[in-house]
């Protein structure tokens, strides 16, 4: 799935899910580093998992942040 990111700095996300495991996550533009920590944390997670972990997280005064946006993706890919 492609997911186009509102309100990050990152623009998009690309997530493959098998046999309902995460199996890789890719961030485009955003905090390099810190997204391939995300991307590597939540490998081989189920989706519902990372969701619960990463729902609700806030970048700074933004309404949301990376981690909340690969929730909202993963909650429309299940």
């Amino acid at each position: 799935m492609i997911y186009k990111t509102k309100g990050t700095c990152s623009q998009q996300i690309d997530i493959e899910i098998k046999d309902g495991v995460i199996e890789s996550v890719k961030f485009f533009g955003g905090c390099n580093g810190n997204l391939q920590g995300i991307a590597a944390l939540v490998k081989g997670m189920k989706p519902e998992d990372a969701i619960s972990k990463l729902k609700g997280i806030k970048c700074g005064f933004k309404s949301t942040s990376c981690p909340d946006q690969l929730a909202t993706a993963l909650e429309q890919m299940i």
